[in-house]
This record gives structure tokens, sequence and C-alpha cells, in this order.
């Protein structure tokens, strides 16, 4: 954690915030979010579950907090302590956040503590979770978040890193300064109606680490989708079968999460962008996407090249129409190489840029499948590169992709499948997280 100077750091007037901490390994990190509260002038109250004190000692949180720790609903009972906490809170933030705890908190329980005080406040709450990847991934522990999200309690993180054991990949707890930052955010969005008198109090759901109004809130979003078309004459095309709907719910999740995005949509549908709040560039051909990749790549944060590009186009284009009785039985075409867009904009980019790259690849082999995504982002290195298992009968022109996402070194940070918006979300969760 970075230093805070004190002075710079005091509130204009301390807030009594509670900082929830359940039984997972991450329960150390809490301790950094307990002292940088305290630091910046807040009267810090911890609830720890019992779990929670399997990995830090109570005495440990009673010297940092400066006020008694307890873990149950009968100490303090003339206080009412089982809810008199909840009620005082300005704040809660519950770090970390096991997948037990979410779930339990989706479900109202109140067996500890800790549940009684969520039930009983009425203050913002902020989670931060740590999990293995597959538990941040169950759906399950989807369904939770989305209730809670709905419920106006704000998540931030998690993020990518290294895990217990040999693990990697997402489901990290977001760094104590990051969490206190994006949470302190979180009440003043809370407590600003009050100042400015607006009757307008309504919670963000996608609050992440920016504290903004969505975890994308105020980025600028470049998404390419669909697949090119290299023109042969005025009425052939040498492409490919992307319908390009894995694009579109990549534009449409980053738009929903406050994003400002512009849609590069080559020979998509216009009905799959129909009331899509984003602004469309439409284009044809690997050409005429290079151009408009390159002429929104400066002002963007964030590029996601999504499209299927053709890697060769005809050498010709005829001006009309070829005739068959003019080449015989076989017909010889001859093609060139079309510019690699990722290559280029990767090559191009401005330090704060992050770049998603796409890998649409036929091998069944998943071993095999992801050595040639890691060739890939070793040529191109991409911050995050998705690789996406395509064929005859998945992949392309379906509702439902399989992926695996990698970052330079080779590293899977990520590894999903569903439905192509959920996957969209699977993708821009790591997005967010690079861009904190």
């Amino acid at each position: 954690m970075s230093a805070v100077n004190d002075a710079a750091t005091q509130p204009a007037r301390p807030r009594t915030v509670v900082v929830g901490i359940t039984g997972g390994i991450a329960a150390y990190k809490a301790v950094g979010v307990v002292r940088d509260l305290v630091k910046r002038g807040h009267d810090v109250h911890v609830v720890p579950t019992e779990g929670a004190l399997r990995f830090v000692g109570l005495p440990t949180l009673e010297a940092l907090s400066r006020n008694p720790v307890s873990t149950s609903v009968w100490d303090d009972v003339a206080e009412v302590r089982h809810v008199a906490l909840g009620r005082r809170a300005d704040l809660v933030v519950i770090a970390p956040a096991t997948a037990d705890s979410l779930a339990k908190m989706a479900a109202g329980l109140a067996g500890d503590l800790l549940g009684t005080t969520l039930l009983a406040t009425e203050a913002p709450v902020v989670v931060a979770p740590a999990m293995h990847p597959q538990m941040w991934e169950h759906p399950a522990t989807r369904a939770n978040l989305a209730t809670l999200r709905a419920r106006g309690v704000h998540v931030v993180g998690p993020v990518v890193g290294a895990l217990t054991g040999d693990d990697a990949g997402i489901g990290r707890m977001s760094e104590p300064e990051d969490i206190v930052v994006a949470a302190l955010a979180v009440l003043d969005a809370a407590e600003a109606p009050d100042r400015s008198g607006s009757l307008d109090a309504t919670p963000s759901l996608h609050t992440g680490a920016r504290g903004e109004q969505g975890d994308l809130a105020g980025v600028r979003v470049v998404v390419s989708a669909g697949g090119t078309r290299e023109p042969l004459d005025p009425v052939r095309f040498v492409g490919n079968r992307s319908s390009g709907r894995q694009g579109v719910a990549l534009a449409a999740e980053a738009a929903r999460r406050g994003a400002d995005v512009t849609l590069v949509a080559a020979n998509t549908d216009p009905g799959l962008t129909e009331g899509l709040p984003v602004r469309i560039v439409r284009v044809g051909s690997a050409q005429e996407l290079a151009v408009a990749m390159h002429a929104e790549a400066p002002e963007a944060d964030v590029l996601v090249m999504t499209a299927a590009v053709a890697d060769y186009r005809p050498a010709e284009v005829l001006e009309s129409k070829l005739k068959k009785e003019q080449q015989g039985d076989r017909m010889t075409l001859e093609l060139v190489k079309n510019p690699d867009v990722l290559a280029e904009l990767v090559a191009a980019r401005r330090v704060g840029q992050v770049i998603v790259g796409f890998a649409a690849e036929t091998e069944p082999d998943r071993e095999a499948r992801l050595e040639l995504g890691r060739a890939k982002i070793a040529r191109k290195p991409a911050d995050l590169l998705v690789v996406n298992h395509v064929g005859w009968s998945h992949g392309f022109e379906r509702e439902e992709n399989a992926i695996e996402v990698l970052v330079p070194g080779g590293a899977v940070v990520r590894e999903t499948s569903g439905t192509k918006a959920e996957v969209a979300t699977a993708v821009l969760d790591l997005v967010a997280t690079a861009l904190t």
C-alpha cells in the first residue's frame, strides 16, 4: 500500500465504517483496509466471522481499528448490538467477500453478527469478492452477485493474479487501497444528493474500482465486430461466417456499464444493432476496417478487436462480373495479404490504453488451441487475447461461445462458456480490472 499523508486524507467529518471480514485466505489483506480507513480519520468497527478469525487474530483487529471487536449477537445485548452497528454505519465494506458470504447476503441470512448488521443497515454496502476462479464463474455465484447488484450493493474486483497454491486467474481480492478509494467514492456519491438538494439517490448497480456510475463510466471503448468481405467483382467476395454477435454483445455490455462506445461493424445485420446506444461506423473490407480503427484509436481508452478480419484479399478487383465461361473448369485466384490490424494497433498504442484481441481457432484440443493463442499473443502482445473455439457447429453464427483468455506470457486468466452476452460480461470484467 502506498503511503498516505494523514493531513491530506482527513475527511470533512469522520464516518462510521463497518468492515466485515469473512473466512477466506484474503482475510489477512483486510488488515490493510482497516488501517487505511483509520488513517483517513474514520471510526472503524470490525465485524469478522468465526472463519475470518482463523486467518487473522482478534487482538490485531482491535489494535488497528481502535474499537472492540465482536463476532457474537449475544455481546452487549442491552445495546442491541446486533442491529445497532448496522444502524450507526455510514458505510459497510465486506473484504474479503467469499462465495459463501455472497450467497448468505443474497439469501438475507442473519446467522451471525455480520449477517444481522447487513440486514439492519441502510448505509451503502461495498463488497470485495475473493475466491477461486471456478467459484467466481459458477452460475450460483453469478446469480447471487446479480441479486446483490440489483439491490444496490457495489462490487470492487476481483482482479486477475496469483491465488493460493499454484493457481492464478480472476478471483484475487483487490488491493486494500483500491477497495478503500472505491468505497469512499461510493459513500461520497451517496451523500452527494444531500449536499446538492437533488432527490435522485438511485445507487449505481455496477460501480467498480473507479467509483463512478458503472465500472466503465467515462471510458471510451471501440469494438470491432462482424466479418470483413474482400470484393472480387461487383457481386462476389471472399469472406467468413462471423455474424458479429459477439462484438455487438461486447458493445452493448460496455454501454450498459457506462462506457462511451463506438462499434466498427463489418457487414453485420442491422437488426443486431437496432436500438443499441452506441455510435456505429459501418465498414466492408479489411482495409476499410483498418482505416476506421486507426481513426478511432487515438481517443480510445479500450480497443476490442472482435471482428474476423480476412487475412488475404483478391489482388485485382474486377469492374464487371467475372464470367465462368471465360474460366473453364478451374480458376486460379491470386490473393495478397491484408494489413494485420491488431498488430498495428498494438504497435501504435499509447500508455494506459487497453487492447483486447480475439483469436478464432478450429483446433478441438484445448492445449493445442492454447498454444496457438500463446503464439499469437507473443507476436501481437495485446493486454488480453480471447481464444474462442469455432467450427462448423459452434462459435460463428451461434448464440453461444466458449473462450479462454490469455495475457502476455501465455497464462490463462479466464475460461468460460455460455451465451455471447455472458462471455461479453466475463471479458469486460477483465477489461475493467486492467483499467484500475
